[in-house]
């Protein structure tokens, strides 16, 4: 009883703390730290054993989290970074501006309002596998397909609610949580991708791009009816050109750049060709190398080309300071969880209803996920901190980790898309020159539907 007790207390103490604006991995940190030092107390047990023990209650502490920046720094921590510094390089270069261009022009000979909405949801999010920034991409289909939207007598409000939920599903192999769902799962990102996240994205995606479509159609009737509305909001308007929407103009065949290491590991893996092994590391790396030269033989300016490889390094240092930190610090947090004892007691609970042990566990860690999104407004650090209970949750009902993974880390990208004080939902309000929870009074009964036919399709198909 005391550990489901320290289990609620620590979770209402994160979530308290993020709420109130603390920095995340800071907050879920301390809350980790607490509870691992009031169950060493508690049991009398050592916090840490074998060879990393420092044989002193306070330093094993503090090597908790040593022993995880040792382990994640130089696995998992490195992929994202790797991941994101070649999303920083497709940015600088503008080969991400390129491939949006090139993606929604066809766009601009669709005339059906809402038939144009429905499409340009399923674009957007098709390019979220090439572009794992949900803001970066946010900012991008503003300045591109915004305006189209409006001009064809959708309202602003409908056009930035499709967008804002663009990335609500957090799709393939270059996103944080689908690396990370990947390594908890033991397998392959691209095993993760296809037999993870796709049968539940073939059945989410279209069925939520034709529910926008109705429902997006029915609130600008019912708006403009009750005097919400005016002709103005059906007025095409400039978008501000800034942050990921403003990169330089390139070719159109830089819109290739972003998609290489998506093929190669597709290629070059149990699907194509499994002769040739291909670490995403790897991957990347060769992409940049590839796209460097293609760069420097268009531009032809070498010490240009050269100054913009920094944006590499600086995609690798800031994503260290973000996501790969939160991970860390997030596991700290769950150790803390873990240790209380609480964790297994509820998770013993739900394995046991009878005929249900699965799905209630499933049903259990969505709602979990969902909430933490929402409340959060970061499917990042929802996930990274309650998703190291997945391969125990699996293994309590005699399920395969990626079987519960995947509907999970997808529950947080569209919980995410629900909240107001999401960075997606903030930026793409703050363009339309909206309200954030206006836009959500838009994306959430959408959202909810998605969230409805992940927990279906992951049951009947994954």
């Amino acid at each position: 009883m005391l550990g489901i007790v320290l289990v609620a207390l620590g979770v209402a103490a994160a979530a308290y703390l993020v709420l109130k604006r603390f920095y995340a991995p800071m907050a879920l940190l301390m809350v980790g730290a607490a509870l691992i030092v009031v169950m060493g107390f508690v049991t009398g047990e050592p916090v840490v054993t074998g060879k990393s023990a420092t044989n002193t209650f306070t330093f094993d502490v503090v090597q908790v989290m040593t022993n995880l920046l040792k382990s994640r720094a130089a696995g998992l921590g490195m992929n994202i970074m790797v991941v994101a510094g070649f999303a920083a390089y497709m940015d600088r270069i503008g080969a991400t501006k390129s491939l949006v261009n090139l993606c929604t022009k066809p766009l601009e000979k669709i005339h059906a309002p809402y038939v144009l909405l429905a499409l340009a949801y399923v674009v957007g999010q098709l390019l979220n596998v090439f572009i794992p920034s949900a803001t970066g991409l946010g900012m991008l289909l503003m300045v591109t397909l915004f305006p189209l939207l409006v001009s064809q007598g959708v309202s602003k409000y409908s056009a930035a609610a499709a967008i804002a939920t663009a990335s609500a599903l957090d799709l393939g192999p270059a996103s944080g949580n689908s690396l990370l769902a990947a390594e908890l799962s033991a397998i392959h990102v691209m095993e993760y991708f296809f037999d993870g996240q796709l049968p539940i994205a073939v059945v989410v995606l279209p069925l939520c791009a034709i529910a926008h479509a109705f429902l997006q159609r029915q609130f600008d009737i019912k708006d403009r009816a009750l005097g919400r509305l005016t002709d103005a909001d059906f007025t095409a308007q400039a978008v501000e050109v800034k942050g990921a929407a403003a990169q330089r103009t390139s070719p159109a065949y830089y819109a290739l750049l972003p998609l290489l290491p998506v093929v190669l590991l597709f290629v070059f893996s149990k699907f194509v060709y499994a002769e040739v092994r291909l670490e995403l590391i790897t991957a990347i790396l060769f992409c940049c190398f590839t796209a460097f030269v293609v760069d420097l033989l268009t531009r032809r300016t070498p010490k240009e080309v050269v100054a913009d490889t920094k944006a590499i390094f600086e995609g690798m240092g800031k994503v260290f300071t973000s996501t790969v930190i939160l991970i860390i610090c997030a596991e700290v947090f769950a150790e803390g969880l873990k240790r209380t004892g609480g964790i297994d007691a509820i998770l013993t609970w739900a394995s046991q209803i009878e005929g249900a042990g699965g799905v209630a566990m499933l049903l259990m860690m969505i709602g979990i996920m969902a909430v933490a999104s929402f409340v959060t407004g970061s499917g990042n650090a929802a996930f990274f901190a309650f998703s190291h209970f997945l391969p125990q949750c699996a293994k309590s009902v005699a399920w395969e980790t990626i079987v519960l993974a995947a509907p999970v880390q997808l529950a947080s990208g569209i919980a995410r898309s629900m909240s107001p004080i999401s960075g997606v939902t903030m930026a793409v309000a703050g363009l339309a020159g909206i309200s954030p929870f206006e836009l959500v009074r838009r994306t959430l009964p959408v959202m909810v539907l998605a969230l409805f036919l992940t927990i279906l399709a992951s049951v009947l198909f994954v």
